[in-house]
């Protein structure tokens, strides 16, 4: 009966062992971790004609996308509009 007890007491140990050293480790990760440092702000590539017009362009793919496109989607995967466009689940 002791001899069970003693095994009980080891597996506990080294479970309680491997939990400090998963600790330990998670620890020393934390602590070698630099800080993140932001890019550099270049204003002769922030005022690319490109970039000012996708200023004005992204919210409106945005709201195309929440508005139109994902309504079409929801209707287009039911029944029956599923069989007729050949929509298959992933």
């Amino acid at each position: 009966m002791q001899s069970r007890q003693a095994e009980r007491a080891g597996t506990r140990g080294g479970a309680v062992g491997r939990c400090a050293r998963a600790a330990g480790l998670a620890l020393a990760l934390a602590l070698a971790a630099t800080p993140a440092t932001a890019n550099e702000y270049d204003p002769e590539r922030a005022g690319h004609p490109l970039r000012i017009i996708a200023y004005v362009f992204h919210p409106l793919g945005f709201l195309i996308d929440r508005v139109l496109m994902r309504p079409a989607h929801w209707i287009g995967s039911r029944e029956p509009a599923k069989t007729v466009f050949g929509h298959k689940q992933r």
